[in-house]
């Protein structure tokens, strides 16, 4: 394994970190806000802010509309997701717990990575669902369902 490459599964490693956080966070703003949309569209309505300023600051050029009107149809539905993944961790994680949680997603997570690599889907260069993937899987699965034994 490259060193690169090392870099970047713990650039990833660290990211994963972030959902128990975020889950907890928007959770605690439901409370305060008397219902789990309003956080989801504050945490949405932030994210856009911080986004906006990154890409004022570093002077990103605008994309031209016709430009944008070429990416495919189903690209545009990433919004829809991330929103999806905020507001059912505002919903689920607190009755969950963050570890029962965060390891029932990441099956999930998991478990849709193998088909989109399998497949090529959304982009994905194809990376065909071998043994060992498939048994890695399985002890993801079998972690999530250690975690899961002491509720």
């Amino acid at each position: 394994m490259s060193l690169s490459t090392l870099a970047l599964i713990l650039i990833a490693i660290c990211v994963g970190c972030l959902p128990p956080l975020q889950a907890g966070i928007n959770a605690t703003l439901a409370g305060h806000h008397g219902h789990p949309l309003w956080a989801a569209l504050t945490n949405t309505l932030v994210a856009s802010l911080v986004l906006a300023i990154a890409v004022l600051a570093l002077r990103i050029p605008f994309v031209e509309l016709r430009i944008l009107s070429a990416a495919p149809a189903w690209s545009w539905f990433g919004g829809f997701l991330g929103a999806t993944m905020v507001l059912s961790a505002i919903i689920v994680a607190p009755k969950l717990g963050a570890a029962a949680y965060v390891t029932a997603m990441v099956v999930g997570t998991v478990t849709a990575s193998l088909l989109i690599d399998h497949y090529g889907w959304v982009g994905f260069a194809v990376q065909h669902a071998s043994p060992q993937r498939l048994l890695g899987s399985a002890f993801v699965v079998a972690g999530m369902l250690l975690v899961q034994t002491n509720r």
